[in-house]
């Protein structure tokens, strides 16, 4: 099983990505380009028809990436070319893993570099089996945690968790409002008493000013709709400029 804090030294900066959006040719530039990038752990977005846990720039991304051509297919052949030093991690519904086969999926994410699957809409309750195979070929299947979970129910979502922690520092779809600092930090610690695997939040974390205030009381940083919005340019070189500033020090 993969270590994530082998991936960063202090604090982890960890960015979302559509693949194919704009266009696969951008997607492979930018993958080629990732080892340059203060990027330490890479969300790779897998493009879904109805993302329900997404807000309007990444849903929208989601549909112009499926018009390009990039499902499933496509995405695991372009992962087949890149070559990074950092953390390649698939968000993607659990609706597309079912219907390519569990056992497969996660074979494949393996031989392409994956370390870890977060599955936002799949509840623990019904993890068993995927998480089976997860483990089987030691992926990740990443813990996700609201900032309204329970505490006993975090005492059970972190008993066999391994990666890193999500805590979703806002309540609903991406990019809303961030939960106030006060609140994640009681939340951090709750999650803390219970598991010894960093935590990293996200969902609502847009600019530096976030990023540097997350920094503080986690162990690193999630940013996802600020970093889709920058691929809107479809210039690698102006989105790597734009997530140097989001993740500066």
């Amino acid at each position: 099983m993969v270590d994530f804090r082998t991936f960063y030294k202090e604090k982890a900066n960890v960015a979302y990505m559509v693949m194919g959006y704009p266009n696969l040719s951008v997607s492979r530039e930018f993958l080629k380009k990732l080892d340059k990038s203060p990027i330490d752990i890479l969300e790779v977005g897998v493009a879904y028809s109805d993302p329900i846990a997404d807000g309007q720039i990444i849903a929208n991304a989601a549909l112009e990436a499926i018009k390009e051509g990039a499902d499933i297919y496509k995405v695991f052949e372009l992962l087949k070319e890149v070559k990074t030093q950092k953390a390649l991690v698939f968000m993607v519904y659990y609706n597309l893993i079912f219907s390519y086969g569990l056992k497969h999926f996660v074979k494949d994410a393996k031989k392409v570099g994956i370390s870890a699957l977060i599955v936002p809409e799949l509840s623990f309750e019904e993890s068993a089996e995927l998480k089976k195979e997860c483990d089987k070929e030691d992926l990740a299947l990443i813990t996700l945690i609201s900032i309204t979970t329970p505490k006993e129910r975090i005492a059970k979502l972190v008993k066999n968790a391994k990666g890193f922690i999500y805590l979703l520092a806002s309540v609903g779809i991406t990019g809303g409002k961030s939960a106030q600092t006060e609140l994640l930090e009681e939340k951090i610690k709750e999650i803390r008493s219970f598991t010894k695997l960093p935590i990293f939040v996200g969902f609502g974390i847009k600019n530096n000013h976030d990023v540097k205030n997350i920094r503080k009381i986690s162990d690193g940083a999630v940013v996802g709709t600020s970093i889709v919005k920058l691929f809107e340019s479809a210039n690698v070189g102006e989105i790597l400029k734009g997530v140097k500033e989001i993740f500066k020090n």
